[in-house]
């Protein structure tokens, strides 16, 4: 069984939102077990256990939050023990042309920096939206196609971990046949 985590720090509870969206995502790919965690609740024992992890942050002057920051910091004694897992980006911003590109980027650099394999999002959650770098989301997510972003990259994920840690080709999004782009 697939594992992910979906780690989130949020001050206003709009990256919170986006994680729960993110986990629903998870949740479409059958035998994924998920964890919906925010930074203080928890752990490296949870980090070390999944299989892949969506890390979302609010963005704070154009990169992650300091509290997610930290949060990864704290695990420098593990730099080796959470090599290879596979992981992805969202963040919530004050407006759009916020950041939140920016800080999925940033959070992305910190997962590669433990060895994360990190993807991104090619299918279209709307007309001209996309999930490229992560999910990003200006404010709480309330259109559909901002709410689908976050599933998607779920979705996306649990594939990923599906493909790779339980070697279940038949998940990759490739071989599945779901509208990846939802106007077409």
């Amino acid at each position: 069984m697939g594992k992910v985590l979906i780690l989130y720090y949020s001050k206003d509870g709009n990256t919170e939102k986006m994680a729960k969206y993110v986990a629903e995502g998870a949740s479409q790919i059958p035998g994924t077990e998920i964890r919906l965690k925010n930074t203080e609740t928890a752990s490296r024992e949870d980090i070390i256990w999944c299989d892949g992890v969506a890390v979302g942050s609010p963005t704070h002057l154009g990169i992650l939050s300091s509290g997610m920051k930290k949060f990864w910091e704290d695990l420098l004694p593990d730099w080796q023990r959470i090599d290879g897992k596979i992981g992805c980006a969202f963040s919530s911003q004050g407006g759009w042309g916020g950041g939140g590109e920016l800080t999925c980027m940033s959070i992305l650099t910190v997962l590669i920096n433990y060895g994360f394999l990190v993807f991104g999002v090619t299918d279209y959650s709307g007309h001209q939206f996309t999930a490229h770098y992560g999910a990003v989301q200006a404010g709480e997510p309330r259109l559909d196609k901002e709410i689908e972003a976050c599933r998607r990259l779920g979705k996306r994920l649990a594939e990923w971990v599906a493909v790779y840690a339980d070697v279940r080709k038949e998940f990759h999004p490739l071989n599945n046949l779901y509208k990846r782009n939802p106007w077409d």
